[in-house]
């Protein structure tokens, strides 16, 4: 795993971050360190009031990462039009309330996507830094004045942990959706520091090698359709899916697997 550790941004925070320090087993750095001249330290959890950043150390370094649902590249996804194809793929107006578990969760774009689309939600992220940051936004949105934040996330509920060992899980989902974090051929800077995120934090051979056991594993759960997201022209990974939903740059591999009616 990588070196990270846990920063405050400001005296008034160091409570918090010895908090997360503790609760995520991490070292925690002194306020004010430059994280550019860190040598044994690979990136720091910033901590600055109710927010949460993760910065990686050292000089030339991209610039944070964190979950913002209220950003303006979220509000923009809203009016796009893959949220059309996402939501087709899992079947939204099938069912109400449509109830869908992203086991993969990663920094939960597509889980809050579904959630404005009137899903219940639950999501699972591994990564515990990761998660840490998706809980981060959540809070965040669920504590502002948006009310159309507080409504979408409110119909999202987080588990840390892999969807496949989790105890707590609640029993019944309609739709399992995957997204094994492609590398997308995509050069804007925003997009490159997060792919380097993950790149720093899990190490992209084994999750590759897992896709299919994922994939094996959702499609043997009580549920009416998984749906993996996939670049547009990937090869199908393991079984062949009931049909796809295809986009410009994505496509979404929907296994049916019964009627979600």
């Amino acid at each position: 795993m990588a070196s990270i550790a846990v920063q405050p941004a400001t005296p008034a925070d160091q409570n918090r971050a010895q908090s997360l320090s503790r609760e995520l087993n991490l070292p925690l750095l002194e306020q004010g360190s430059d994280l550019t001249k860190q040598t044994a330290l690979q990136a720091a959890l910033h901590v600055a009031g109710k927010s949460l950043s993760l910065r990686q150390a050292g000089p030339g370094a991209p610039g944070p990462v964190a979950v913002d649902f209220g950003a303006g590249t979220m509000r923009h996804r809203r009016r796009g039009g893959n949220n059309e194809l996402l939501g087709r793929a899992v079947g939204v107006g099938k069912k109400t309330p449509l109830r869908v578990l992203d086991a993969t969760a990663g920094l939960a774009r597509d889980a809050f996507v579904l959630a404005d689309l009137g899903c219940q939600v639950h999501l699972c992220e591994r990564h515990p830094v990761i998660a840490a940051l998706i809980a981060s936004g959540m809070a965040c949105a669920l504590d502002g004045e948006d009310p159309w934040l507080r409504d979408v996330v409110s119909r999202m509920r987080l588990f840390t942990g892999d969807a496949r060992e989790l105890s707590d899980l609640p029993a019944q989902s309609d739709v399992i959706y995957l997204d094994p974090m492609f590398p997308l051929r995509d050069k804007r800077a925003a997009v490159k520091k997060e792919m380097a995120l993950f790149q720093l934090l899990l190490d992209s051979a084994p999750e590759a090698a897992a896709q299919d056991d994922l994939l094996d594993w959702a499609c043997t759960q009580p549920v009416a359709r998984v749906v993996q997201k996939r670049p547009l022209k990937a090869p199908v990974v393991g079984r062949e899916p009931s049909h796809c939903i295809r986009g410009r740059a994505v496509r979404y591999d929907v296994y049916v697997l019964r009627s979600l009616s």
